[in-house]
């Protein structure tokens, strides 16, 4: 499935020289729904398991709210290019941005886990909508020779809401109360609708269809995405058990925390898009994973503030350079005609790696403590290493032929 682009003219410098455009018109508009959808969901996915725990699930209950997320984010993410074939991009980018936003605003009327698992569910529908047609979307915008540049500087859009909206949740919880919080998530996603028709349709691309099925079936689809996925799982960890990993009472050490990991990852995912187009993306999946396993080893230690903070920012940097070396990789050895499947497969990577975190993590947790289980994330994040090395070393062999 690996696709072959013409290469531009080289500068003496080793750059292509009469680069097209990156940012157009279409893109920006794009970026409208992008932001309004994510904010929606990163305003809450700190905020809903300390909901649950207040209403009496306790730690469980914490990560089952996090896994029924996931649960329904990779379902709908399965589901979504039958929604786009049938209905088209901006249909179904439009009914998930309604899905992820009606039930914020119903969240806080029952207390009980069954309702607060339902709004979950139907949210965690919305956003797999959302995610797969506005990347496919979004993928078909950017000019080939700057993918790596072109999806990195769409990580940092996205980034902004998680970066502000992990830690202001938190905050605002304890300010507000729980009701205002998700009547602005709901507000960001059902206002963000307003930008859909504007959108251009996704022309259908030349080349193989290629389904989920042979996706799922190609290893230079799935290593990285399994790859990818690993780092998701601690991802999940963090966001859902660190605010109850710190000891009582740091509430402004979890929002600090909740702020550097998403910063580390928007200023990785620049970088590394950037090196990504000049060096190539399967370089930087084994220093990636290296660093997420280091951040999450020092993590382990969460009775300091100091090592809290440094293995969460530690942890974004590393998770920031997989996201977007992973991601470029699977564009890079698919057609045009293929970038549906790779925004679903990659996403679901992202969410089942994040569901299966948050519920495995709240079962090890409630054994070995929040510490050995922060530790025991670390080590196998280090055990994906090896097979990281083969898959670059896979690239390098295909790359290599004739």
């Amino acid at each position: 499935m690996t696709s072959t682009q013409p290469r531009r003219p080289a500068s003496p410098k080793g750059r292509p020289t009469d680069q097209p455009p990156l940012v157009t018109r279409p893109l920006l508009l794009r970026f409208v729904s992008l932001i309004g959808g994510s904010a929606s969901y990163y305003l809450l996915l700190s905020v809903v398991p300390l909901y649950a725990t207040r209403s009496g699930a306790g730690g469980n209950g914490a990560g089952a709210t996090t896994g029924a997320l996931m649960l329904a984010t990779v379902v709908g993410e399965f589901a979504a290019p039958w929604f786009i074939a049938r209905f088209g991009h901006r249909v179904t980018l439009g009914a998930g941005l309604s899905l992820l936003g009606a039930p914020a605003l119903a969240l806080t009327l029952y207390s009980g886990i069954g309702w607060i698992t339902v709004v979950c569910l139907l949210r965690g529908a919305g956003f797999a909508l959302t995610v797969v047609a506005g990347g496919a979307l979004t993928a078909s915008l950017i000019p080939d020779a700057r993918r790596g540049e072109g999806l990195a500087l769409v990580g940092v859009v996205s980034s902004v809401p998680s970066l502000l909206g992990l830690p202001l949740g938190v905050w605002l919880v304890s300010r507000v109360g729980y009701g205002p919080v998700g009547v602005a998530a709901g507000a960001c996603a059902l206002l963000a609708i307003l930008s859909v028709p504007g959108l251009p349709e996704r022309e259908t691309a030349a080349g193989p269809r290629i389904g989920i099925r042979a996706g799922l079936r190609d290893p230079a689809l799935v290593r990285p995405a399994a790859l990818f996925a690993v780092t998701a799982l601690a991802a999940g960890i963090v966001v859902t058990f660190l605010p109850l990993a710190v000891p009582s009472g740091s509430a402004g050490v979890v929002a600090v925390a909740l702020f550097v990991q998403p910063a580390g990852a928007t200023a990785a995912r620049w970088v590394a898009g950037r090196q990504g187009d000049r060096k190539g993306p399967s370089r930087l999946v084994v220093p990636g994973l290296a660093v997420s396993a280091a951040g999450m080893l020092v993590t382990a230690y969460t009775h300091s503030a100091v090592t809290v903070v440094c293995g969460v920012a530690l942890f974004g940097i590393g998770f920031g350079v997989t996201q977007n070396a992973t991601l470029t990789l699977m564009y890079k050895r698919v057609p045009r005609s293929g970038y549906g499947t790779v925004s679903a497969l990659w996403n679901i990577a992202y969410d089942a790696g994040m569901g299966v975190g948050a519920v495995g993590f709240g079962l090890l947790a409630q054994r070995a403590g929040y510490s050995w289980g922060f530790a025991c994330t670390g080590a196998l994040i280090a055990l994906t290493l090896l097979p990281a090395w083969r898959d670059r070393a896979a690239d390098r062999s295909t790359a290599l032929t004739p």
